[in-house]
């Protein structure tokens, strides 16, 4: 049964088609994920339905008596609220009996001083105190704007969890994909003004869409054909005397007005990496507290190069000061960090820097240089913006025009277009689409340098990541091997280990400088002393099953290079570029064949081969 219906929508802002004639029925028991490009309207058509934006033409019909509840992406709220009175609202004396169930909730968004006024808290924060708010709200239909921005680990699973038991109907615009797969069982895409449905999780919608796309490729190559042999006819002078030459000239007519299936342009990322020497980023012995309170606790690491990292932890714990220590955004309180001279650090913050509202898009990339190196040779900065999906009219606007997703996508590119060879990453996932970061994912994978990422983005991490660092208590670190999915695994593994949590109770709370490296020793007895299953991890399976052909582009290139060096031989600055060239692919080619033999070997282990 209907409870609401998208009746023959349309909206534009400016020159832009937002909907155009759009329409969808959602039924009781509907968990809903939309998708799309940023700027294509998602959050719109969430304010839509809410009845906060009006449409153009059309209307949104719903059952009488249907509670809505809405949590916006960047909520409101009065300065002089303190967070309780925040999340209970107007609720009458008998509802005060939820004021335990918001405490509850608000525990588990790591929210504890209630009497806090709003405005001294940070964005997450009040992202998280709109969220107990609206899920405290009576409602039939819960919508929600990327509920699980600054919502770490735990707090994802919870809401997970709460979802999954409630009965009513759920719409939510996401970029986290576990999230949506666990979540959803219908996706509504949203593409070129138009919208389509698919009965499926994200995993399913990415197979019915290609389905779906292959099938609109089917009827236009259909439809070409076709019009070919009409048109053909029509060369041949027939006239339109009968009902059935009229008939077959209107059809032409239709063919000919016909328009290919529209498709979403992808971000196109090419790499513009510096060359890395042999010293690369040397962490030793840092500590940091804010106060009283040790968030980093002797943490000792050299990063090895073309590593990819991942660092996780509960909100607050001191993620984001170890990315801006690495950075040298911030100083340790003890031990020091040691920067290789050919390192280069690209740093993506979790808030972008200011921009000036008033410049233009071009000159804020024209900033950096006004032509770009790339794999495909050197590009202008318009160029490059129109890579990222920043045509010609949305370069010459003022930055304070874009969206939300656009500046992030925008300071994305200020990032990668620097040229470094270290891409430090806090929370890539917030406010960038769904698509974008596909691309990321792909370019990070091929990327010669180092990646370090603080994400709370699962998904993102599966597919990047080799090594995880957890914060755990009292500042330490722990490394897992893998990424997101092994870390679990192997947390798992650590509780169900009777030995390992008697371990802990006798080691005490205050561990100090030692801690550390006793519970390193300890989790390396333990690696030591259990049975070990051999298996790839995740990113390794996907490395296995895409190197034989890596490695053949690789020797592809070289023999490319060695004629194009050959031919040059009287030009001494395009020789002495090739040259390089060709020592970066060898460099490559060799770090490759000794992965090659590594994971060749692991496979015989496992009886792959």
């Amino acid at each position: 049964m209907n409870v609401l219906n998208i009746e023959h929508i349309s909206k534009t802002f400016g020159n832009k088609v937002i909907f155009d004639d759009i329409c969808y029925g959602i039924q009781d028991g509907d968990k809903i994920g939309i998708v799309g490009m940023n700027g294509a309207g998602k959050s719109t058509l969430l304010k839509t339905i809410a009845g906060l934006e009006t449409p153009d033409e059309g209307k949104i019909t719903m059952m009488n008596s249907l509670k809505i509840a809405y949590l916006p992406q960047n909520p409101e709220h009065q300065e002089d609220d303190d967070i309780l009175s925040y999340v209970l609202g107007d609720m009458t004396e008998a509802d005060w009996s939820l004021e335990s169930e918001a405490k509850s909730m608000l525990n588990k968004m790591g929210i504890t001083d209630y009497s806090q006024k709003m405005s001294v808290l940070s964005g997450g924060q009040r992202k998280r105190a709109a969220l107990v708010k609206t899920l405290l709200s009576s409602f039939d239909v819960l919508m929600m704007d990327e509920p699980t921005n600054h919502l770490d680990e735990e707090m994802v699973t919870w809401l997970e969890d709460y979802l999954g038991r409630f009965r009513g109907v759920l719409i939510l615009v996401t970029h986290d994909r576990y999230f949506l797969d666990k979540v959803t069982n219908k996706i509504l895409e949203i593409s070129h003004g138009k919208i389509y449905g698919y009965e499926a999780n994200y995993s399913g919608f990415l197979e019915l869409k290609a389905q779906r796309e292959e099938m609109e490729l089917a009827t236009e190559r259909k439809r070409r054909s076709v019009l070919r042999m009409e048109l053909e006819w029509a060369k041949r002078g027939c006239r339109a005397r009968t009902t059935k030459q009229k008939a077959r000239l209107e059809r032409l007519e239709t063919l000919k007005n016909g328009t290919a299936p529209l498709t979403d342009q992808n971000v196109e990322i090419s790499s513009v990496e510096t060359r890395m020497g042999k010293k690369t980023i040397e962490l030793h012995h840092v500590s940091k507290s804010y106060g009283e309170r040790e968030i980093i606790n002797d943490f000792d690491y050299i990063v090895l190069r073309n590593q990819r990292l991942g660092i996780i932890g509960p909100n607050g714990c001191g993620k984001s000061t170890l990315m801006k220590i690495i950075a040298g955004v911030v100083q340790p309180d003890e031990g020091y960090v040691e920067i290789g001279d050919t390192i280069k650090i690209g740093y993506f913050a979790q808030e972008e820097k200011e921009m000036n509202p008033n410049q233009r898009v071009i000159d804020y990339i024209r900033d950096i240089a006004e032509y770009v190196p790339t794999k495909d040779g050197r590009i202008t900065a318009s160029q490059l913006l129109e890579r990222f999906l920043f045509d010609g009219n949305m370069q010459y606007s003022p930055i304070g025009k874009l969206s939300g997703g656009e500046k992030r996508r925008l300071y994305l590119l200020n990032v990668l277009a620097q040229g470094a060879n270290v891409l430090l990453f806090d929370e890539p996932g917030n406010n960038l689409d769904i698509p974008t970061l596909t691309i990321l994912e792909d370019y990070l994978n091929s990327f010669s340098g180092i990646v370090i990422t603080v994400s709370h983005d699962r998904y993102f991490l599966d597919n990047v990541v080799d090594r995880i660092f957890a914060f755990e208590e009292n500042g330490i670190i722990v490394q897992y091997e893998g990424g997101y999915t092994d870390y679990l695994e192997a947390k798992k593994r650590f509780r169900e280990d009777k030995t390992y949590l008697e371990s802990e109770k006798t080691s005490g709370s205050g561990m100090g400088r030692t801690g550390q490296s006793k519970k390193k020793a300890y989790s390396n007895d333990r690696k030591q002393n259990r049975p070990v299953k051999l298996k790839f991890t995740y990113k390794e399976q996907k490395e296995f099953e895409s190197i034989d052909d890596e490695i053949a582009v690789l020797e592809q290139n070289i023999d490319r290079l060695d004629k194009e060096i050959a031919a040059n031989a009287t030009n001494a600055k395009k020789l002495s570029e090739l040259m390089e060239e060709k020592e970066q692919a060898q460099v490559r080619l060799e770090e490759k064949t000794e992965r090659w033999v590594y994971l060749n070997e692991l496979a015989e282990k496992i009886g792959l081969l």
